[in-house]
């Protein structure tokens, strides 16, 4: 496997030309433009089996909160043919979209030459933060998930909610799927978009105890503050990828239902910090011995996915910077080959 998660760049005429000091600048439409679900998910499996054979430095995270949200601050590195170094800076705020008119979570990403230091690129973070967190998903599924699986639920009806359906289709071969959110509006407006492509039914509900003890793959995607799904919402054999759980405070999977079921994490270290494992262990219901594989370890071959049937597996998917390298060092080699972004200059 080659080491460096995405390819070197060839520059053709017509490509943005920069000097060595020359910073480049991505919007979130051309970050749309440049990066597919596909090519993340690719470039992130690379990373997480280079973090899991040791070949990499662990992925940093820092949580600072404020009134009405917070920030939170993600960096990690990549070795390989050339070497990166990202760091994100994301503001979460559950109320922008009514209060003003803004997106409840943006922010930026400054992507760096690893061995200088040199800032290659500014890139805005919102769609990378969707794609690459819909990427981890779809391989924890495809790893994770039953091979029968066929009904899948999804909690919350947002962007990460559109994009790991997207994921799922990827990874398994879907015939139901049950949409809830607590905005039954969100719901049923997702079910009528993905419900008009006709590969598959969809239905928007306005209460998920009953469907997701009917499914095989649940998602839990949304900024709940309270576990709203335990072991009495799911049967022997599901799936559930929860993703809602990045910071301290937020949490959906009860206490209960992570006693009972094998637990894998993105990024162990950070799951104990932040995610529902977080909770589940100042609850006194299970310790960090209870994880059972780092996602990366199981991509790599080093620890087994699923083992029977009938397990209940969780994957608490914090969402690392190792994930948001990989897909912005594609991003930038892209940009660069295509001629996209606008260089500039910091200093004189």
């Amino acid at each position: 496997m080659n080491a460096s998660p995405v390819s070197s760049p060839q520059t053709p005429a017509g490509s943005v030309a920069m000097r060595p000091t020359e910073t480049l600048l991505l919007t979130r439409q051309d970050v749309s433009d440049l990066l597919t679900l596909d090519d993340c998910m690719d470039a992130v499996e690379r990373a997480f089996i280079l973090a899991a054979q040791g070949t990499i430095p662990r992925a940093g995270v820092l949580g600072f909160p404020t009134v009405g949200g917070g920030f939170h601050i993600k960096a990690a590195a990549l070795t390989g043919e050339r070497s990166y170094f990202a760091a994100k800076l994301n503001g979460n705020f559950i109320g922008n979209r009514e209060r003003f008119s803004l997106p409840n979570i943006q922010g930026l990403i400054v992507l760096c030459d690893a061995t200088n230091g040199t800032p290659l690129a500014v890139l805005d973070s919102i769609e990378i933060t969707i794609l690459r967190t819909g990427a981890a998903t779809g391989l924890a599924a495809r790893c994770l998930a039953r091979p029968d699986s066929h009904v899948v639920t999804v909690c919350g009806c947002g962007n990460q909610g559109r994009v790991s359906l997207r994921a799922l289709e990827r990874v398994m071969r879907i015939e139901q799927v049950f949409l809830w959110d607590i905005d039954q509006g969100a719901a049923m407006r997702m079910a009528d978009e993905f419900e008009s492509e006709g590969r598959y039914r969809v239905t928007a509900v306005d209460s998920f105890s009953e469907v997701t003890r009917r499914s095989d793959v649940v998602v839990t995607c949304t900024p709940s503050k309270r576990a709203y799904l335990g072991i009495g919402n799911v049967v022997a054999g599901a799936f559930v990828a929860a993703v809602g759980a990045d910071n301290g405070e937020k949490q959906e999977i009860g206490p209960d239902l992570m006693a009972r079921s094998v637990i894998v994490v993105d990024s162990a270290e950070q799951c104990v910090q932040i995610g529902d494992l977080h909770h589940a262990i100042s609850a006194g219901a299970v310790t960090a011995d209870h994880i059972h594989a780092e996602l990366g370890q199981i991509l790599s071959g080093a620890r087994p996915g699923r083992r029977n049937n009938h397990e209940i597996i969780v994957f608490d998917s914090t969402g690392t910077a190792l994930q948001d390298v990989a897909a912005a060092a594609l991003v930038y080699e892209r940009a660069m080959a295509a001629g996209r972004g606008v260089p500039f200059r910091f200093a004189p």
